[in-house]
Parts: structure tokens; C-alpha cells; sequence
């Protein structure tokens, strides 16, 4: 009761938080006592198997004081003729000097909605990180929010994703610098291909007093095809002096060069650009757990093949 929808994702914090609130079902709730360190992942799935169906779970995350956890979660859900709707939230408290890691690996069908909420509370010296990898559902708006309540709390959100035929893949971050000396670091490897879209909306808060503070944006989008786009819409207030506050995006082509280099070193075609793409995304993959990142690299190769073909 504590922590339920309180201060973190309050019924009120927008309509489909409101809609979570009223329906919810099933969860997961993680509570790390102070001074606990948990050095095996704790991994949950969430499968949608009907059709027209609505997913509405809650997950609760608390780390108390020097507490640290890693929290994975997977989503998929088999094709069926009528889609459905994921709607789930995800409340983070992080203590003094804890760190959390919340990772999402996401493979929902293609006729899914995925409107998740995700949203995290960090005190005084602690560390959040948000791990994002989407493949999957026609159309996906989440941006896990970041509030650094506490001096020197940090924040990292890093985020990859394929948007095929048909799909809209919108995501990013929203981080609020609340404190002095906070930090918060943003990436993002978006990639498109068919009709595809691949959009970043971010959004960055220097409150009032959160001397010191340091946010960094980066979004990279590659297009696979003529057809495939990708758009970027940053949001940055600052209402301290003494801040840091950069972005930066960049979106382009696997080049001619890169292919050729790979082909004299032979490499097929298929395979130099299975090589690039896998290194485009490498900075994020590498924060995945192994096994899952295995897993998405070859989903993603196997994509950018059949596209090629």
C-alpha cells in the first residue's frame, strides 16, 4: 500500500496509467532489503495468448539503501487475426546508493499494441538503468521515465529496435533532475526497413536547484529500405544555469564502403551487412544478458536478410 500507485504511477499520471489502475491484474512485486545485493537475475514472461485480448499486469521494484537487483522481463505473443493490447506499468524505487536494472526484451506480434508505463523514483547516490530491446507489435509508444530525487543519482536508458512492414516503433525517455549533481545518459539504435517507422521522443527536465546536473542524448537510426523512415523529437527544459544538457541524432544508410571493405575480406553481401547491423546495435546488445542477445541478433540478421533478398 506504501508503494501502489502513490507517487510513483499515480492513477492520475495519464489516461492509460488510469485504465492500469482500474483493471489491473497479476504482476510482480521485488522487494531487496537494505544492504542486499541479488547476483542472479530475477526474470519474469508475459504471454498474450487470445485474441482481442488486453494485458494490464503491474510490477512493483523496491531496492532500499545499498540495495542492487536486476530485474528481466520477456513479452511475446503468438499472431492471431484480431490484435490486442498490453497496457502494463512498471514502478521503480530506487534507495540511497542502490542500483536497479529493468530489462525488457519484446517480441509481440505484429497486430499488438504495446502502451506500457514505466517509471522510477532514485534517491541520493543511486543508480537506475533501463534496458530496451523491441522487435515486435504494430505499434509501440513507451518511454521509461527517470526522476533523480536525491544528490548524485543516476540514470541510463538505453533502448534498440527493428521496425518492419506495417510497424510504428515509438520510444525514448523521459529523465527529471531534481537534485544536484545528478546525471542521466540516454542511447538509442533504432533501425527500419520496408515501411517501417522508427521514431525517438525524449523529453528532459532541469528543475529549479538541480545545480550540477549533466543529460546526454544520443539517437542513431539506420534505414534498411527506400520505403522505411525514421523521425527524432527531442524536448529539453532547463531552468538551472548551472547545468549540462546535449543531444544528438544522426540517421543514415549501411554505405557502399563499409559493404565493399567487408566483400574484399570475404564476406558476402548477406553477410557484410548481417556484420554492420550487429555492430550498429552492439552498444545497447551488449547490455543484454547473453543468452537473449544471441537471440535477437539472429532475429534481426535474419530480418535485414530477407529484406535484402
Amino acid at each position: 500500500q506504501k508503494y501502489f500507485m502513490t507517487r510513483c504511477v499515480p492513477p492520475t499520471y495519464h489516461k492509460f496509467a488510469a485504465l492500469n489502475g482500474a483493471i489491473w491484474s497479476g504482476g510482480t512485486f521485488l522487494y531487496v532489503p537494505k544492504g542486499v545485493k541479488v547476483s542472479m537475475p530475477v526474470q519474469v514472461y508475459y504471454l498474450v495468448d487470445h485474441p482481442s485480448m488486453g494485458q494490464f499486469e503491474h510490477t512493483i521494484i523496491i531496492a532500499e539503501d545499498d540495495a542492487s537487483v536486476e530485474y528481466i522481463e520477456g513479452c511475446s505473443a503468438p499472431m492471431y487475426v484480431k490484435g490486442g493490447l498490453h497496457a502494463g506499468v512498471v514502478e521503480v524505487f530506487v534507495g540511497r546508493n542502490a542500483r536497479v536494472r529493468a530489462t525488457t526484451i519484446q517480441n509481440w506480434s505484429k497486430n499488438m499494441y504495446n502502451l506500457g508505463t514505466k517509471r522510477a523514483i532514485v534517491e541520493e547516490g543511486g543508480k537506475m538503468e533501463w534496458v530496451e530491446a523491441s522487435l515486435g507489435s504494430r505499434v509501440t509508444m513507451l518511454y521509461p521515465a527517470s526522476v533523480l530525487a536525491g544528490r548524485g543519482a543516476r540514470a541510463e536508458h538505453f533502448y534498440v529496435s527493428m521496425a518492419g512492414d506495417g510497424q510504428v516503433l515509438e520510444a525514448g525517455a523521459k529523465v527529471a533532475h531534481a537534485a544536484p549533481d545528478t546525471s542521466a545518459y540516454v542511447l538509442s539504435r533504432s533501425i527500419s526497413k520496408g515501411s517501417g517507422r522508427a521514431i525517438y521522443r525524449g523529453e528532459v527536465k532541469v528543475n529549479p536547484g538541480a545545480m550540477g546536473s549533466r543529460n546526454s542524448v544520443k539517437c542513431d537510426s539506420l534505414l534498411i529500405s527506400d520505403d522505411s523512415s525514421t523521425a527524432t523529437f527531442p524536448t529539453e527544459e532547463v531552468y538551472e544555469s548551472d547545468a549540462d544538457v546535449s543531444h544528438e541524432a544522426t540517421a543514415g544508410r549501411i554505405a557502399e564502403e563499409q559493404l565493399f571493405y567487408l566483400m574484399s575480406r570475404g564476406f558476402s553481401e548477406e553477410e557484410a551487412r548481417g556484420l554492420i547491423v550487429r555492430g550498429f546495435m552492439e552498444p545497447v546488445t551488449k547490455k543484454i544478458p547473453l543468452e537473449y542477445a544471441v537471440e535477437f541478433n539472429k532475429i534481426v540478421e535474419t530480418e535485414v536478410k530477407n529484406e535484402v533478398a
